[in-house]
């Protein structure tokens, strides 16, 4: 394994503590139990691995702060201890680690190795002699031909054997891979490539032939005869093993623990996960408290009338749907930490199925208590029945359907490889599920092709259940408003009863002439072919879908193991005649530099020799409890033409220091003066300076010859040809060996460049800009191997040789390596200098400060590591006192202090020339907005599965509604149906939004490593990612619009279908602009997801459609439902395309009602019908009369509040919703960058 991937907010103890419960045997020394040798083995290995102070801190990762990058490597080492593993294999963990850390952490796996007499394989980078003698054998790969295998201590000199020059100062592991390397190596004096073995073949034959191959093959043949006839060993160990398993566990089985074991400590684990994600949890109940609180007082307090028969269907709708569609949110969580659920497995603490059932098992006392608060919220704030039983039926039935839900949609997160796979599926399988429900269409009415769907839906059965508990306990009395006909005083229609008389109708579904009272029952028998009888039955069918979607589950986890292999694909951009050329030049040129034939030329580069200086330098920042010092005091400069090493323990603040002179902190308090030339550092002092990050973040879809370019148009001047920029980049592609690679896309961890390739990319993007101030690097060669690492290192000292200041962290450099530096800042834990000044010939300026301080140097050791651990900075006490101390006192501190004064009066006494007025960026804002425009166009088209994605579910959610509501007639159920299909239009920013929020944010970090050397500004970032967006908007908008419009059947008049589509696409753009403007105001992509459901559930209840303007509480009516950015779509929407389209009843949609005696029914009812938009079918009938409650679609949607001549003022008013979207996100990119340092 390399990285070092645990679950960050658990502590030390508890990530080992878990690895133990799942390993510990069932034989051990009588008396102690599975608690205390837990307990007791924990304490051995933090002791052993000097890491017991950080039991109790989180382990962290790169986005939160835990323990150092040492100590999680020793917490790595802890957990594979507890597997028991017999063979560990470890690769390139020591990237990023100190000289001294990197030595304690060889030392751990070397007493871990002897303690358990375990085989251990480890691939190391810049392997320090230290680390290279905890090994006992060495295997050197040459092509992938095996050119050595045999004890370390003999590899170095079996090399000098073959002929290769003995380099003393190189370290052993240097020396091997350079004899492998073409260019480093060198022959012993008198001989040469021809008669060496040098080529992989011959070096590989050469070693097949030597005594040493002899050696291994016997070593390895005596111990499998020891084996194959040592059978009592054997079966002791056999017998061992089976001691270590619990009852309940399979002989064959690698398990520790039986399953139900497994279960149990996970569940426990993951118990723990949520009480310590306290913000998830205090949001989630925030979260549906508020909303509860919303949709209570928008359905405040429901009457038992017919008025409130439709709107007290759409809160149980709501109550049902919003818990449900909340598991969602289990999706991404299923497939977020498969590396660790994985790592685990193949460690064999656990099936994969135990984690998916105690994944469930942890989330139900959270789950249930959240939708426990909620429904008692939502429940007698609505004013639906009150009474117990009424109640927990109503909780148990939500809560049961979440369940089934959340299952629902962690089978599909086990069984998609990526999320945006998953997320297409959901969308189509979610619109389904919503609109088979029952609430939109009862089952009666829907298609025959697609009924079946409701049955195959959860959903559907709860809402049943929720529905026929609520209305089989209530009667609903006939509302005025109701009484069919009645008396409108403002039309002049008067004259008939006030109350439901015989000749008069309830215009409620399944309501009877007379009727003035209809019963819950009737009404839900009648209008959705809902029965009481059918609640039992349908709370076992909803515990057989959470049956069979858990067994589902763990098959597929068990089976498919989604996610589980990694392999690092480097996918490469097509050429083109520029690029052929480009990398024909590269590859003729490639073995002639790495030879060093060859050299870059840096004539052209314009450096300006000034000194940059730092006195009294410290920076706090604020903790829990008051302020913690990270620097203390720290003098220092470097001068023109100098290659400064910054180097320290893990965690002593290098990069803190680095970011503080860079002037990239944005928390905190810095004090004391960094000066350039004598002068305070001014604004375009991070354009004049480059800086290669420790992290490396990159556009992730740019090539390397494109993300180098990019920095290079943006950060050198305007006037710079374009030509010799490209030149120049073609160069830095050669420095940094990324000939193979240049038009390779960067890509991610798990897929594009390696590490090591990202790295050098990082650099490369510095040097680009051609820094004319200084060049800070962070960890330049961490992860390379030793002759990369030398030539990056030697290509810095050319730079210098040019004029260029450069001050860098660096990591276990060799000897070789360390001599190339100038100077050393070094510092010790609490950010304390301990040492500044030169290095000297063979280190003997730096040897003789620390000898005569009382640390003896080793005449050995290399000086890098030993005097890391002089002052303390891997686990063994420090040497010779407080080096702090000892600095603070020496002559040379006040050398370093006496030429700071000397730098700065020489700076101030030769002021710099002003060459016209200092801008803050190189480069024009047209230009900017150019370069960044294409760039960010390039990265959402390669970006194939963001974009896929959303027209996918745009396409897939008008098919649905387009299928459902297939060409509609003229009925009165086909107008309401309309409605319904409009209204889909309103879930379009809920797909927008979970897109583009995560897309925007993750840009923004790149745009923060960017801004930060003064690329470009915050405005032209907001504007290119919203334009950007701008044409897959449109695709996703003529895709949408085409499908629903014509599917449907709304009117083909060119001026209403024309309507239609261009409030389509304003919805559409309206939704990524708000998606962007929510993203910019929001620190993270958990917080702006938070903003979601709050949004569109006040969007979508105070449109007017699930709750009609007239039926909104006054103090929602007054203001909230004219804020309603949604309001303004649906009523241009609704009136486009129900504005004059007729209604003719059905037979079965008539509201039939007797005559009085000697009246007709157009004599008694005419009035009435014409009045409120309606019609009388048989106006001449004498018996029964056939009311249709509208002639035409304006008489539905005049009872909305709508108006089709306000189709205008629509879309006005939600275009000014846009244009304040489009400043929030302007506003919010400019004064937010939410990157704090």
């Amino acid at each position: 394994m390399e990285d070092d991937d645990h679950l960050p907010t658990l502590t030390v103890a508890q990530t080992v503590r878990f690895a133990l419960s799942l390993k510990t045997p069932k034989k051990r020394i009588p008396g102690v139990s599975p608690k205390e040798f837990q307990e007791q083995v924990l304490d051995m290995l933090l002791s052993m691995l000097n890491i017991k102070h950080t039991a109790n801190t989180i382990v962290g990762n790169a986005f939160m702060r835990g323990v150092s990058g040492g100590e999680r490597k020793r917490v790595s080492i802890a957990e594979m201890f507890c597997s028991g593993a017999a063979l560990c294999s470890w690769d390139n963990s020591t990237r990023g680690l100190d000289a001294s850390t990197a030595l304690d952490y060889a030392k751990s796996l070397r007493l871990l190795t002897d303690i358990m007499q375990q085989t251990t394989f480890v691939s190391l980078y810049q392997a320090g002699e230290g680390i290279y003698q905890q090994f006992d054998k060495v295997l050197v790969l040459n092509e992938g031909h095996v050119v050595y295998f045999g004890p370390a201590t003999e590899a170095r000199q079996y090399m000098v054997g073959l002929g290769y020059k003995d380099l003393p100062r190189q370290t052993s592991a240097d020396y091997l891979t350079g004899c492998t390397d073409t260019n480093e190596r060198q022959f012993a004096d008198g001989k040469d490539a021809e008669s060496v073995p040098s080529t992989p073949e011959r070096m590989e034959e050469a070693y097949r032939q030597s005594d040493i191959y002899r050696r291994m093959a016997l070593e390895k043949d005596e111990y499998r005869q020891l084996m194959s006839a040592d059978e009592k060993h054997r079966e002791e160990f056999r017998q061992a093993v089976h001691d270590q398993k619990h009852a309940g566990v399979r002989r064959k089985s690698p398990y520790t623990v039986p399953f139900i074991s497994q279960v149990w400590a996970i569940t426990k684990r993951q118990t723990i996960l949520k009480f310590q994600d306290k913000f998830g949890v205090y949001t989630g109940y925030g979260t549906s408290i508020v909303i509860a609180l919303i949709v209570g007082s928008v359905y405040f307090r429901l009457p038992e009338s017919a008025s409130g028969a439709f709107t007290r269907g759409g809160l149980l709708f709501l109550g049902l749907l919003f818990n449900a569609l909340t598991s969602f949110s289990e999706l991404p969580g299923q497939m977020m930490g498969r590396p660790i659920l994985y790592r685990q497995v193949g460690y064999r603490f656990y099936r994969p199925a135990a984690f998916a059932v105690a994944a469930v098992a942890a989330d139900v006392p959270f789950n249930a208590s959240n939708i426990f608060i909620f429904s008692i919220v939502l429940y007698f704030m609505g004013g639906l029945y009150s009474s117990a039983g009424a109640f927990f039926m109503f909780y148990l039935f939500v809560f049961t359907t979440f369940m089934v839900m959340a299952g629902f949609f962690r089978s599909l997160g086990v069984a998609t490889k990526d999320y945006n796979v998953a997320a297409r599926l959901a969308s189509v399988l979610i619109s389904l599920m919503v609109t088979y429900t029952g609430y939109m269409i009862p089952v009666f009415a829907m298609k025959r092709w697609l009924f079946w769907i409701f049955y195959l839906n959860p959903l559907s059965y709860g809402y049943e259940a929720i529905f026929a508990n609520e209305f089989s306990r209530i009667n609903l009395t006939c509302d005025s408003a109701y009484i069919i006909p009645r008396n409108i005083p403002t039309a002049g229609i008067t004259g008939f009863p006030d109350t439901v008389g015989p000749n008069q109708l309830c215009g409620l579904t399944s309501a009877q002439a007379g009727q003035a009272v209809i019963s819950g029952t009737q009404y839900m028998n009648a209008a959705f072919e809902y029965y009481k009888s059918h609640i039992w039955r349908n709370y076992g069918i909803l515990l057989g879908f959470f049956v069979f979607f858990m067994v589902l589950q763990m098959l597929f986890i068990e089976l498919l193991q989604q996610g589980q292999q990694h392999f690092s694909i480097v996918v490469f951009k097509k050429e083109d005649k520029e690029l052929k050329k480009l990398n024909e030049r590269l590859s003729e040129r490639k073995e002639a530099f790495r030879a060093g034939k060859l050299d870059q030329d840096l004539s052209g580069l314009k450096m300006k020799p000034q000194p940059f200086t730092w006195e009294h330098l410290n920076y706090t920042v604020p903790v829990k409890g008051g302020q913690k010092q990270l620097l203390n005091d720290v003098f220092g400069y470097v001068k023109p033409g100098t290659l400064t090493a910054l180097m320290g323990a893990s965690g002593a603040g290098k990069t803190t220091l680095l970011d503080v002179l860079a002037d990239r902190k944005s928390i905190g308090v810095v004090s004391g003066d960094i000066l350039m030339n004598g002068k305070r550092i001014d604004r375009d002092f991070q354009r004049g300076c480059g800086y290669a990050e420790q992290l490396d973040v990159h556009e992730w879809t740019a090539t390397v010859r494109e993300a180098l370019r990019f920095s290079a148009y943006l950060r050198q001047p305007q006037e710079v040809p374009v030509s010799e920029k490209n030149d120049y980049v073609e160069d830095i592609i050669e420095l940094l060996e990324l000939q193979d690679l240049a038009d390779g896309m960067i890509g991610f961890p798990g897929f594009g460049l390696s590490v090591e390739a990202r790295k050098r990319v990082t650099i490369g993007v510095e040097l680009a800009a051609k820094p004319e101030l200084l060049l800070f690097l962070d960890e330049p060669t961490s992860g390379l191997d030793g002759q990369s690492a030398y030539n990056i290192v030697r290509f810095l000292r050319k730079l210098t040789a040019a004029g260029q200041k450069i001050l860098c962290t660096i990591h276990q450099p060799n000897a070789l390596l360390f001599q190339s530096f100038d100077r050393l800042l070094l510092l010790q834990r609490g950010g304390e200098c301990v040492y500044f000044g030169d290095i000297g010939q063979d280190s003997n300026v730096l040897i003789d400060y620390l000898e005569r301080n009382g640390a003896k140097v080793p005449h050995d050791a290399n000086p890098a590591e030993f005097m890391l651990e002089a002052i303390g900075a891997g686990s063994r006490r420090r040497i010779g006192g407080d080096w702090g101390e000892k600095w603070r006192n020496s002559p040379e501190f006040g050398d370093v202090k006496e030429e700071i004064r000397k730098l700065k009066e020489e700076a101030l006494a030769n002021p710099e020339e002003q060459t016209g007025k200092r801008r803050e960026y190189a480069t024009s804002f047209l230009f900017q907005f150019k370069t960044v425009l294409e760039r960010t166009n390039s990265a959402l088209w390669r970006n194939a599965d963001y974009q896929w994605t959303r027209l996918f579910a745009h396409i897939a959610i008008a098919m649905v509604v387009g299928l459902t509501f297939l060409r509609l007639d003229d009925s009165l159920q086909s107008l309401q149906y309309r409605v319904f299909a409009v209204f889909f239009a309103t879930i379009l920013p809920a797909l927008v939004l979970a897109q583009i929020e995560p897309q925007y944010i993750m840009s923004r970090m790149t745009f923060n490593r960017e801004a930060s050397s003064k690329m470009y500004s915050s405005t032209i970032f907001a504007i290119t990612q919203m334009l950007a967006e701008m044409p897959y908007s449109v695709g996703c908008a003529v895709a949408f619009f085409l499908l629903l419009y014509y599917m449907v059947g709304f009117p083909t008049e060119s001026s209403r279908a024309g309507y239609f589509f261009a409030m389509i696409l304003i919805t559409e753009v309206y939704a990524v602009t708000l998606g962007q403007a929510l993203a910019a105001l929001s620190p993270s992509i958990i917080v702006a997801a938070l903003f979601n459901p709050f949004l569109l559930v006040l969007f979508s209840v105070f449109c007017g459609v699930t709750a009609p303007y007239a039926n909104l509480p006054y103090f929602w009516r007054s203001w909230m439902y004219w804020l309603d950015p949604f309001t303004w779509l649906v009523k241009g929407l609704v009136t486009t395309g129900l504005h004059g389209v007729p209604v003719v009843c059905k037979s079965t949609e008539f509201l039939l009602f007797p005559p009085p005696s000697g009246q007709t029914c157009g004599q008694y009812a005419n009035g009435f019908a014409t009045a409120v938009g309606g019609y009388i079918n048989n106006p001449n009938a004498t018996d029964e009369c056939q009311y249709c409650q509208y002639s035409v679609g304006d008489s539905f949607f005049a009872s909305l509040n709508m108006d089709f001549s306000q189709r205008g003022e629509s879309a006005g008013v939600f275009i000014a919703f846009l244009v304040f979207n489009v400043i929030v996100l302007l506003v919010a990119a400019r004064f937010l960058k939410w990157s704090k340092r």
